[in-house]
């Protein structure tokens, strides 16, 4: 079993004992509705044909339509989507979004293959899935996938029923169907968290420093943000390395300088520290962006933030988030943390199904009414049960998703 999958059922076991679940209803959570695994024929530019392994697990839809990303990444497997599955049922029901948690994807190397043959199996993948459509399960974006792959994947469900269905596919171009404010929908979800916690905090931003690890789409749409009104981020980092400046760092001509050069692992005007160092660095404010399981036993102890706003999916083991529980350190987890894209991916199949479509300001400031409103429910739910902001979240969730199981008759 995946370590992401025995993670997730650790955060689940300590939610339902606190919601005083009984068994059976934990068993019944744990349970995954549909696992599908299929086999997807290439024919490659050779003329050979090879088999990819595809997946798609529908973990839970009593609250709604099931969606989320599908990622194309070597070596993916069955417990991996599982895991990313039952994330998704929680990060939709703490946040108030009407839908089930799905996630699929490719055992595949994007990097292997021509702009042909990748798009041949991305419309391969679309063919195996079943059932699928607007109303049953809708695919997004995740790793190794865009707005690209998602026109290919529109255009080839499409084709196969012969029915125009923007809302069948998540992440897909403006023009097709797609939502403004996705793009950047995670780095500003976390943007809106981070002023709501230093005004609850009474902290001036020109008085709070900012570590960011990782400087991908989330990370560097974060930073920008913050810099924008007067944070201090002090420290960046990306795959090869980052950079620690004290005084602040000027965002904008780091993010030219990682365009320029393609990392901002030597950037002049900082000094260079490694990803682990970043973890530690004196900040007030850390944002793990980038993978998972970075903040474990061996460093959790020695973390100096106060505040750690997940912009990564799991980036804390479930034994240090005990850890920085104990020592006091707030964690605002990955499933109200990072949920921008997932609100955004909800605006995108509510304007597909209406067929009306908002404007940047609309979707903006309803992205930030709807993350607001699941951090201060976390919290409130925390406060009265004396649990973490992470066992909070997925408390509201659980609570969500039984009443909507029970109203069914599945319980």
């Amino acid at each position: 079993m995946s370590d992401l999958w025995n993670n997730t059922i650790g955060y689940m076991k300590k939610a339902s004992k606190a919601l005083n679940l009984d068994e059976e209803i934990l068993n019944a959570l744990l349970k995954c509705k549909r696992v599908l695994e299929f086999q997807i024929p290439l024919r490659m530019d050779d003329g050979k044909v090879r088999y990819f392994t595809g997946y798609r697990v529908v973990h839970n839809d009593a609250l709604g339509v099931s969606g989320d990303g599908t990622r194309i990444v070597a070596g993916l497997t069955a417990d991996e989507v599982k895991g990313l599955a039952l994330v998704m049922s929680i990060k939709h029901a703490a946040n108030g979004i009407p839908a089930g948690g799905a996630k699929g994807g490719i055992d595949a190397d994007p990097s292997l293959l021509s702009e042909g043959e990748f798009e041949r199996l991305v419309r391969g993948y679309v063919r195996g899935l079943f059932p699928r459509g607007a109303k049953v399960d809708v695919p997004g974006a995740d790793i190794n996938t865009s707005a690209k792959t998602q026109a290919w994947m529109l255009d080839e469900y499409e084709q196969i029923t012969g029915i125009h269905s923007p809302g069948a596919v998540n992440d897909k171009p403006r023009i097709l169907g797609g939502s403004l404010g996705g793009e950047d929908a995670t780095g500003r979800g976390m943007y809106h968290l981070t002023l709501k916690i230093c005004e609850e905090q009474d902290w001036a931003p020109e008085d709070v420093k900012v570590a960011i690890q990782g400087f991908g789409n989330v990370g560097s749409y974060y930073a920008k943000y913050l810099q924008r009104v007067g944070f201090k981020v002090v420290a960046v980092s990306d795959i090869k390395g980052g950079v620690f400046n004290p005084d602040g760092i000027n965002i904008e001509d780091l993010l030219k300088y990682s365009k320029m050069t393609g990392s901002v692992a030597s950037f002049p005007d900082a000094r260079q520290i490694t990803n682990e160092e970043i973890l530690l660095c004196d900040c007030d404010i850390l944002a793990p962006s980038a993978v998972e399981d970075v903040i474990t036993l061996r460093n959790a102890g020695d973390i100096k933030a106060k505040i750690i706003i997940e912009g990564a999916n799991g980036p804390i083991t479930p034994q240090a988030d005990d850890v920085l529980y104990s020592l006091g350190i707030v964690v605002v987890p990955d499933v109200v943390a990072n949920a921008g894209s997932a609100i955004v991916c909800h605006f995108e199949r509510s304007q597909c199904a209406t067929d009306n479509y908002w404007d940047l300001e609309t979707v903006q400031a309803k992205l930030e009414s709807q993350i607001i409103n699941s951090y201060v429910s976390m919290k409130n739910t925390a406060k009265e049960l004396h649990i973490s902001f992470r066992t909070g979240a997925w408390v509201n969730a659980l609570k969500a998703i039984v009443r909507a199981m029970k109203l069914r008759g599945l319980l």
